[in-house]
């Protein structure tokens, strides 16, 4: 939906969705380091007022907030002082999780800001845009991994035309016209895993979500996007589990090799 505004200038997106578990048990997955790094992105936080809360995107796309308010398992607010991007106005969240029925509780986040402009507000709707295929994994993990410890494999790749792009990866991955609960597997010189598919986007929008079997229990999310006049192949393999770790340490390798064969960078360019 568009930015909201109110009377003080404040301008804000909020975003929610609905996941099993008691406040306690998913507080433990958005307000903890290790909670967040099992749905979201690798995240360190310090659970106390005045805290502070790292969150790697990637390479050189790091964030940086600091706790304001810490109500467990309730509330907590983080404030932002470089904003999403360079010149951008200071962004403040505000997390709640509120119980309800049947052993759900449902999670909201809100961004705000305060600007006279709408200069910002197309770059917050594309974050809002984003929240939800996040929360599909946050919903996924409460329900089939809920507490188990999480490491990621994220891995990027350039490409310059989106539908050639996409396309190129779904057949090199065994995974055109897959279908919601279809089983599939790699095929080719892919790495291996097997999978069922829990969720596919719109062609506009390209996005798999998987619950994958092998090389290890846990998610994938892959999804292509513009970047710089590009389009950004994005691949997060969440592996879960006490063996999380040695098999990401294993498996990183090849499939970062293997990406890079499919999307070569150009000469002169980092990774080429």
């Amino acid at each position: 939906m568009p930015v909201q505004k109110d009377p003080s200038g404040r301008r804000f997106i909020a975003v929610e969705t609905e996941v099993p578990g008691t406040p306690e048990e998913v507080w433990k997955a958005i307000a903890t380091g290790p909670g967040l790094t099992a749905w979201f992105v690798p995240s360190k936080l310090e659970e106390r007022e005045k805290g502070s809360i790292v969150m790697d995107f990637g390479p050189g796309m790091e964030s940086k907030a600091e706790i304001q308010e810490w109500d467990p398992p309730r509330r907590f607010t983080a404030e932002n002082k470089d904003g999403i991007a360079p010149d951008a106005p200071t962004m403040a969240t505000e997390w709640t999780v509120e119980a309800k029925a049947g052993g759900t509780c449902r999670v909201r986040v809100v961004h705000s800001w305060f600007s006279s402009t709408d200069d910002w507000d197309k770059q917050y709707e594309s974050v809002e845009k984003g929240w939800p295929a996040f929360f599909r994994i946050l919903q996924n993990y409460m329900t089939h991994f809920r507490g188990q410890p999480c490491t990621q494999i994220q891995l990027m790749a350039m490409a310059p035309e989106k539908e050639k792009a996409w396309a190129s990866l779904e057949q090199a991955l065994g995974l055109a016209g897959a279908t919601v609960g279809k089983a599939v597997k790699s095929s080719g010189d892919a790495p291996r895993f097997a999978a069922v598919v829990e969720h596919v986007a719109a062609k506009a929008n390209p996005e798999l979500t998987l619950r994958l079997e092998q090389p290890s229990p846990g998610m994938a999310q892959i999804a292509a996007m513009p970047m710089g006049g590009q389009v950004c192949l994005y691949l997060c393999l969440y592996l879960y589990g006490d063996q999380a770790s040695s098999v990401a340490t294993r498996e990183e390798p090849t499939w970062r090799a293997w990406l890079d064969r499919l999307f070569p960078a150009p000469v002169g360019q980092p990774g080429a």
